[in-house]
C-alpha cells in the first residue's frame, strides 16, 4: 500500500478499536511535522491481533499478547531451562517474550524517499533472527514462529526489488515462516494467527 491507502485501512480498524474498547498500543511513526502520524501497519497488526485473540480466547481481562516488547526474547524448554535467546527486540510476541509461540517484526517505510542502509539493515536483521530461531528448533526441537510484515509500495516495489528477493530467499530457506505484504495483513494475519494458536499445544 501507499501511505494514503494504509491510512484509510487503519482508520477503518480504528473504529473497531474504539467501539470495542481495545487496549493495545497504537504507536506513532518517527516522522516529523505533517508526516507524523500513527504507524499504520503496526497499528493494524496490533488491532487485528487483539481482535483475533478476543474471538479465540474470549475477553480474559488481559491483552493476551505483548504489543510493545521492551526486552529480548527468551526460549525455555518443558523443564523451564533456558535454551535460547534473541539478539534483538521484536515488535510483538504471543503470548509473551518468554517462550513465545509467535514473534513478529514490522518494516513499514511509507515516507521513505530513498532506499538507504536502514532498509537493507532491516532485511539482514530478519535473517539474523531467523538463523537464531532455526538453530533453536534444529538443536532443541522448540518452534517459534517468525513472521515478518512489510509495506510501502514505493520502497519495496519501485526501489527495493532486490531486497524483496532476499526476503523470498529467507522465506524459502526457513529463516522466516511467512512474509505478509501490505493489505494482505487484513485477511492473512487473523487466519495465520488463528492457525498457529489452534495447532500449537499448550
Amino acid at each position: 500500500m501507499k501511505a494514503e491507502e494504509a491510512e484509510k485501512e487503519f482508520e477503518k480498524l480504528k473504529k473497531v478499536y474504539d467501539a470495542n474498547s481495545f487496549s493495545c498500543l497504537l504507536p506513532m511513526n518517527k516522522q516529523r511535522n505533517e508526516k507524523k502520524k500513527p504507524a499504520f501497519l503496526t497499528c493494524m497488526v496490533n488491532i487485528l491481533t487483539e481482535q483475533t485473540l478476543r474471538e479465540l480466547l474470549g475477553e480474559t481481562g488481559s491483552l493476551n499478547f505483548d504489543c510493545d516488547p521492551r526486552n529480548l526474547t527468551y526460549v525455555k524448554d518443558s523443564k523451564n531451562r533456558l535454551i535460547g535467546a534473541s539478539s534483538r527486540r521484536f515488535d510483538g510476541a504471543y503470548p509473551a517474550t518468554i517462550s513465545p509461540k509467535i514473534v513478529w517484526e514490522i518494516k513499514e517505510y511509507y515516507y521513505a524517499t530513498t532506499f538507504g542502509s536502514r532498509i537493507a539493515d532491516g532485511v539482514y536483521e530478519t535473517q539474523l533472527d531467523g538463523f537464531e530461531f532455526k538453530q533453536i528448533f534444529d538443536e532443541k526441537g522448540v518452534k517459534v514462529h517468525h513472521i515478518l510484515f512489510i509495506d510501502s509500495y514505493h520502497t519495496w516495489w519501485k526501489q527495493g526489488k532486490s531486497y524483496l528477493c532476499r526476503l523470498v530467499d529467507a522465506l524459502n530457506i526457513g529463516l522466516v515462516d511467512e512474509v505478509i505484504i501490505g493489505k494482505e495483513v487484513l485477511q492473512r494475519w487473523p487466519e495465520l494467527l488463528s492457525e498457529i494458536i489452534q495447532d500449537t499445544p499448550n
